[in-house]
């Protein structure tokens, strides 16, 4: 006799840029998961060591305990398998740390039936995609975008702005090097960090005395 298929699971994305909530965010949902009685478990990269690894903290200090991994694919075996048969909820923060983000979500909501919800940024400091977040928006049941507030004038913020030289996509860090920002200020920041970076660029090459020839720089 064919074993029965367990229920089909469900599938929830949270995003939106830095500063938007989206920690908060999962960190309610799986709060109040665990209060109505399911078993439910947090995974976050273990790339993310800012606040240490045993735990997902929100920018305002909140926390709840979870498994750092490299990857999700792994977590199965980690948790154990008779464990990871008890949970109903997975949530997964920081997202778009995660390479194999699509397969996991598959097996765990299509084929294993538990509830995944994730959280994490869609775009990089370019607005260019992020990892793998957006391949799973057909996969969803409910897509949520969230927006923090735009540091420079308080309106709406759907973008993270680097204050930094910086150029490598993955670079971990706080207010000291990203800040939440409207379309207009994400414009006009990018004018106002380049134009700054010439002029940095100028002041090097004037005052290097070992620089015998370089590339013209409009000063």
């Amino acid at each position: 006799m064919e074993t029965a298929r367990l229920s089909s699971g469900e599938i929830h994305v949270i995003l939106g840029p830095m500063f938007a909530g989206k920690t908060t965010a999962l960190l309610r949902r799986m709060i109040s998961e665990s209060g109505n009685g399911r078993s439910v478990a947090v995974i976050k990269s273990d790339k993310d060591t800012r606040y240490g690894l045993d735990s997902i903290v929100t920018h305002d200090g909140k926390k709840l305990p979870c498994w750092a991994m490299p990857d999700l694919s792994s977590f199965r075996m980690k948790l154990g398998t008779d464990a990871y048969d008890k949970l109903d909820v997975i949530g997964i923060d920081e997202a778009q740390f995660f390479e194999d983000l699509y397969d996991f979500c598959c097996e765990a909501a299509d084929h294993d039936g538990k509830t995944v919800i994730v959280a994490g940024l869609d775009g990089d400091y370019l607005r260019r995609r992020f990892g793998t977040v957006l391949d799973i928006l057909p996969l969803a049941d409910s897509v949520t975008k969230l927006t923090a507030r735009c540091e420079l004038c308080g309106k709406r913020a759907f973008f993270t702005l680097r204050k930094t030289e910086e150029t490598q996509t993955e670079l971990i860090a706080g207010s000291d090097v990203y800040m939440p920002v409207c379309r207009q200020h994400y414009v006009d920041g990018q004018v106002v960090i380049e134009a700054a970076r010439v002029i940095l660029d100028c002041k090097k090459v004037q005052s290097d005395p070992y620089v015998v020839e370089a590339t013209p720089v409009a000063c």
